[in-house]
């Protein structure tokens, strides 16, 4: 039973593997439908479907706020575009299954490049908010707990990693082997050559998998994303830096 990503595209030792591809056409068709969805868009919406996607953006800017902080929100708003990007893409390759094809998200390059580009987001929003405590911080309340911190670290990328793969690569793996299954009870079945079972029994598993696990670990993921960044700001303290910069500069205009 093979779980690797096929080669599909090999030209002259330059390889495309089919992770790569889905994942191509994933973005391909969220770019198509973004444009197709917006290109017609009203100052006062005449449609259902600019009714149903400003809700949408209403209630992602709600769950954005509501987990990172209004104040944290208003000083990095492209965190928003992102953070339903990020969504989107991680659902559509869960779901990609249900129409045959394979899920980007079962390799873990994918996951752990996700993954790489939350933690330089949190990293870079760390720094530009806190500037050189963010190191400084490895090292309290003692210099003997850097070593522990560090490990904690590095441990942050391949936790966010490691989970949504090895959900949905235990969920790849349980229906592969069902499948073979199915087609071993429809051949105990005489004069039947059709594994027909593989039709039909399937699909409530299908239904948790790919849809509701697949939901929620997209939506897991996510979540995750948010409490780092919104942990690695001290909004508390960041109010007090930029209220003395601007007594600084009154001062300075006086």
């Amino acid at each position: 039973m093979n779980t690797q990503a096929r080669w599909l595209v090999n030209i002259n030792g330059f390889r495309l593997s089919e992770t790569v591809i889905v994942s191509w056409i994933i973005i391909a068709g969220l770019a198509i439908a973004s444009y197709l969805l917006t290109r017609n868009l009203k100052k006062v919406p005449e449609s259902k479907v600019q009714v149903f996607l400003e809700y949408a953006v209403l209630k992602l800017y709600n769950l954005v706020e509501t987990t990172m902080g209004k104040e944290l929100v208003e000083r990095i708003p492209n965190i928003v575009p992102y953070i339903g990007s990020l969504f989107l893409f991680f659902l559509c390759s869960n779901l990609v299954p249900l129409i045959g094809l394979r899920s980007p998200t079962v390799d873990l390059d994918t996951t752990l490049a996700l993954s790489t580009i939350t933690v330089i987001l949190i990293y870079s929003v760390s720094i530009r908010f806190n500037g050189g405590a963010v190191f400084k911080d490895m090292i309290e309340p003692t210099p003997v707990l850097l070593p522990i911190n560090l490990v904690g670290e590095i441990a942050r990328p391949i936790s966010l990693s490691f989970r949504p793969f090895g959900n949905i690569m235990g969920g790849t793996l349980i229906m592969m082997l069902f499948y073979r299954l199915m087609a071993f009870v429809s051949e105990l079945i005489p004069g039947v050559s059709i594994p027909f079972a593989q039709f039909l029994v399937p699909v409530p598993l299908h239904l948790y998998f790919d849809i509701f696990a697949g939901s929620i670990q997209a939506f897991i993921f996510i979540m995750l994303t948010m409490v780092f960044i919104s942990n690695s700001v001290d909004i508390s303290l960041l109010k007090k830096r930029e209220s003395r910069k601007l007594e600084k500069k009154k001062l300075k205009n006086a």
